[in-house]
């Protein structure tokens, strides 16, 4: 065969693989992972979580998760810290540009609201740190050895955001059991009786009612713009869940004995609740272990396929 015989025969034969190529790329569609904004293929199945059904009517992911959001991280001095009372902890947040965050936007009367607590749920932690001209923060902590994480409370541009990151403290480490689901927490001589039922996926009412030796409490503090504060934190990845206090609706709260909140536990699960509240000029907190069952499932949704402590006012 003669050299523009071969020549032509070898061009037939590339365009004929491209052509078989091409009709079998047509016919499978594009490879690779579709944008978030694209609907499902005809005949394929959204991906499992995805849609208004995953995880509840409305129930978003709780925050504190993600050391980055929307740009801004969460970076502390140091990822080791000496155990100890009152060790000083600093850090920044970083803005898109990288630099400092140093203009904040008041929520619950403070810049910044930050909390810590060890891995098994132990040595909460509920602070305001102090922040300098270059945007570097610092607040003294009480640090048992282990595992810790660091929550960070903050609004800027409008927009809220908890940004988490874990720290070390060195040191023997005995990690103390969840105490049992209770209805009653007692602290520094304050009773506590935790009342109402919460359910994944479902806005929830809670009320927390107040006595002292056996004497309800009506001339509570205000703490934070309110008569109390309540943090929630989900057993396992200590998920912070947003916990609103009720009262917007136009009628002053009374300074107790009860103080009432509205959450959206986004999964069934073990929570751990701490209701921090000001008498006496001191803020003190109660824990509470609560387990959440799934709520019922919203109408028409389908699953996938196949598929105590006392704080001083100093720290309040």
């Amino acid at each position: 065969m003669g050299t523009a015989a071969r020549v032509g025969a070898f061009a037939l034969a590339l365009l004929t693989v491209l052509g078989v190529a091409w009709g079998v790329g047509a016919a499978v569609g594009p490879v690779g992972p579709a944008s978030a904004g694209d609907p499902p293929a005809h005949g394929q199945d959204a991906p499992a979580g995805s849609g208004p059904a995953a995880g509840g009517p409305d129930a978003g992911p709780p925050a504190g998760l993600q050391v980055s959001d929307g740009g801004y991280t969460l970076a502390l001095d140091g990822p080791v810290l000496p155990a100890g009372p009152g060790t000083p902890l600093s850090f920044r947040v970083l803005g898109p540009d990288g630099a400092p965050v140093t203009a904040y936007e008041e929520e619950h009367g403070e810049d910044l609201h930050l909390v810590a607590v060890r891995r098994d749920l132990t040595g909460y932690q509920h602070v305001h740190p102090e922040r300098d001209a270059e945007g570097t923060w610092t607040a003294p902590l009480d640090l048992a050895p282990g595992s810790w994480r660091v929550l960070a409370d903050l609004t800027t541009g409008g927009a809220g955001r908890v940004l988490g990151a874990d720290l070390a403290v060195p040191g023997e480490f005995a990690p103390e059991p969840l105490p049992a689901p209770a209805a009653t927490a007692e602290v520094d001589g304050y009773t506590v009786v935790l009342t109402g039922d919460l359910a994944a996926g479902q806005e929830s009412e809670l009320t927390l009612g107040i006595s002292r030796d056996g004497v309800p409490v009506t001339d509570l503090q205000p703490y934070l713009g309110a008569y109390g504060h309540l943090v929630a934190l989900r057993d396992g990845d200590l998920g912070y869940l947003h916990v609103h206090p009720a009262g917007d609706d136009g009628v002053a709260p009374a300074p107790g004995p009860h103080v009432e909140f509205a959450t959206r536990p986004p999964s069934p699960g073990t929570y751990r609740l701490f209701l921090d509240f000001r008498h006496g000029d001191a803020v003190r907190t109660a824990a509470f272990t609560v387990e959440v069952p799934a709520g019922a499932a919203p109408a028409g949704a389908t699953a996938p396929h196949g598929h105590g402590t006392t704080a001083e006012e100093a720290h309040g």
